[in-house]
């Protein structure tokens, strides 16, 4: 995933997110609240131009999607140590909410991973939808404050499609990329393929 042999512009857009992680991590350390959310800002810019540009070049691939999928996960990451960071006192009240939306999704990526020997890239209209909100919350709440309304839909919609993700880890014997959604997974060819 991460040989650079013919990478096309879709794929550095999505390399962009996890080469910009260390710096990220840094502006944390130095305290920087302001820079590390414009930095952050242009991060998740990056996950909507990929995806973008994939399709509008036609150059979509497994390799693209797997590295789109890490891309995200690793600016997730990033996101949420830096609310942890800057709005420990919002991450303190909410702790107990926030692990019961954490703990399945931790959970998803370790049935993905006995399973596929990596994690899922199904880029589900849910998921894609899950991780806008998050986006939109983590920098509404580090440019203002924490907005309890978007909190709540937010976990909704996160507990929905990791609940979403894990039926389609069931469903697919083999690692399979840009599966809309449970619906279009039932007409799917390519779960019905043997090992």
């Amino acid at each position: 995933m991460l040989t650079f042999k013919n990478f096309n512009i879709a794929d550095w857009f999505s390399f962009y997110r996890i080469i910009a992680a260390p710096f990220l991590l840094a502006l944390i350390w130095f305290d920087l609240q302001l820079v590390f959310t414009w930095l952050l800002l242009i991060s998740y810019s990056t996950d909507a131009i990929d995806g973008f540009l994939a399709r509008k070049l036609k150059i979509t691939s497994p390799r693209g999607s797997q590295l789109d999928s890490f891309g995200d996960q690793v600016t997730l990451i990033i996101g949420l140590i830096g609310l942890f960071y800057f709005e420990p006192n919002f991450i303190k009240t909410n702790i107990v909410l926030i692990l019961i939306a954490f703990i399945p999704y931790i959970l998803q990526m370790i049935i993905a991973y006995f399973k596929y020997g990596k994690s899922t890239a199904f880029h589900t209209y849910l998921a894609k939808l899950s991780a806008m909100l998050q986006s939109l919350f983590i920098l509404w709440s580090l440019f203002f404050n924490p907005e309890y309304t978007l909190f709540y839909i937010m976990i909704i919609i996160g507990l929905l499609e990791t609940f979403e993700e894990i039926t389609l880890i069931f469903m697919y014997d083999n690692w399979a990329s840009d599966v809309k959604g449970i619906y279009w997974a039932l007409r799917d060819k390519r779960r019905l393929k043997k090992k």
